[in-house]
């Protein structure tokens, strides 16, 4: 039998995830939401963190279940086309999280320094393909955990002193999203932070390096209950929390928000050092988002493509040097960082739905699992993927109304294609759920 401090060391998959989720895109996102929308948007914080971690659990059974990638199960139980339309989903939107995240990093460090963004974007996708190439997914889940956790102590901390008004909070808990492009973004955002196909995705393969089977059911639940909730919801709600009671005034934009103006939030806490104090914090939250979200499209093309996912499979250890290598690319990109972390975040979102459909199809499927998802988790499942339709649709449809760059135009394709590849597979998850009820009865 473990002891504590032995399952302790085992703890992993879902704190990568949990960092990945914890990352400079969330902080924007909710530094945004908090500063352009006071409490009104709390609902959303407190449902990312609760639907974050039902669809980290229901990933977790999936790969506890079949001790394999969810790409080769789809693969196997769904067909080689679904598996495609997976791995597409997969490597957009953590492709596109990729190079903007390592803007974020080449930005941050171009301020704290005075070098120039464009050359830090090389050096860090240099010491990006070296250190993961070399370590692999060690290296990534050490960081996330110290990193993660020390982020989560310092808004804290800031929450504790900020004075926060329980009536306004209270107001906060009634669902709406505020009108506008700009709510609809932000509220995609939040939701997208911890409610994301990345982090799906991911979970299948974090446990498998970890070479978790269904003995670890009980570990694989503590891991998501200590990363997910207590860990990325603490952090969550204390970033919001600060951001709505010190960054909040009448007529303020939430798309204005600079990564200068949000690091003020934490003055009531450190005084003038607050600024460099948020940049190195949202320094370190990028570069462990980094390493995290580097592996993602890896994962799932060698999956996909029969190879092995770990640096002793030469093939998987080029994807991963590519990957890294390409998001310099990142450094060169126009605009606010501050202001693309949430777009990616939302766009993430759109493409959320159908890899949640999958894998409540994939449970509810005999053949896939030996004990088929039961009527509650079933309906937590459809809840979750009903919050995330309505959220990324909302998103979506204001998109469509004012289309304005080719982004816009894109994230809207994006949606009509990933849309109905989502109804098609929902339909058959609804007969194969039926006929799993029939058989229980």
């Amino acid at each position: 039998m473990e002891t504590g401090r032995e399952s302790g060391k085992r703890l992993g998959p879902t704190w990568l995830a949990g960092a990945i989720a914890a990352g400079p895109a969330t902080m924007a996102s909710l530094l945004s939401a908090g500063a352009g929308y006071g409490y009104a948007l709390l609902w959303v914080v407190i449902l990312s963190a609760l639907l974050g971690a039902l669809g980290q659990y229901l990933a977790a059974r999936l790969a506890l279940f079949t001790e394999r990638g969810i790409v080769s199960t789809v693969e196997s139980h769904l067909g080689a086309g679904w598996a495609w339309v997976l791995v597409i989903d997969v490597v957009l939107a953590a492709g596109l999280a990729q190079l903007v995240i390592m803007k974020t990093v080449a930005d941050v460090s171009s301020v704290l320094t005075g070098v120039d963004a464009r050359v830090w974007g090389v050096l860090w996708a240099l010491v990006l393909a070296i250190g993961l190439a070399g370590g692999g997914y060690r290296i990534a889940e050490v960081g996330a955990k110290l990193l993660v956790s020390l982020v989560v102590v310092l808004f804290v901390a800031t929450a504790i002193v900020v004075p926060i008004d329980p009536g306004a909070a209270a107001g906060g808990l009634v669902p709406r999203i505020p009108a506008g492009l700009s709510g609809a973004l932000v509220a995609a955002g939040v939701l997208g932070g911890a409610v994301h196909v990345t982090l799906l995705v991911m979970q299948s393969y974090t446990m498998r390096a970890r070479g978790w089977t269904r003995a670890d059911g009980a570990l694989a639940r503590f891991d998501i209950g200590s990363s997910m909730l207590l860990a990325f919801g603490g952090y969550s709600l204390a970033i919001f929390l600060v951001a709505a009671s010190v960054l909040h005034t009448p007529g303020i934009d939430a798309a204005t928000i600079t990564a200068i103006g949000a690091g003020q939030a934490l003055e009531p806490a450190v005084g003038t050092a607050a600024t460099w104090l948020f940049l190195l914090g949202l320094l370190g939250a990028a570069v462990s988002t980094l390493g995290g979200n580097t592996v993602v499209p890896p994962y799932a093309l060698a999956d996909k493509l029969g190879w092995g996912q770990s640096v002793a499979d030469p093939r998987y250890r080029a994807l991963v040097v590519c990957v890294a290598l390409a998001s310099a690319l990142g450094a060169f990109l126009e605009g606010s960082f501050f202001s693309l972390l949430v777009l990616v975040l939302a766009f993430g979102l759109v493409g959320t739905p159908f890899a949640i459909v999958v894998i409540l199809l994939l449970l509810n499927d005999s053949g896939v699992v030996e004990e088929p998802l039961s009527l509650p988790a079933n309906l937590g499942g459809l809840v979750l993927l009903g919050v995330a339709l309505v959220t990324a649709g909302t998103f979506v449809r204001e998109q469509a109304a004012a289309i304005a760059d080719p982004l816009s135009a894109f994230v809207v394709v994006f949606a009509a294609g990933i849309g109905l590849a989502t109804a098609l597979l929902l339909v058959r998850f609804v007969r194969t759920a039926q006929r799993s009820t029939a058989v229980e009865a």
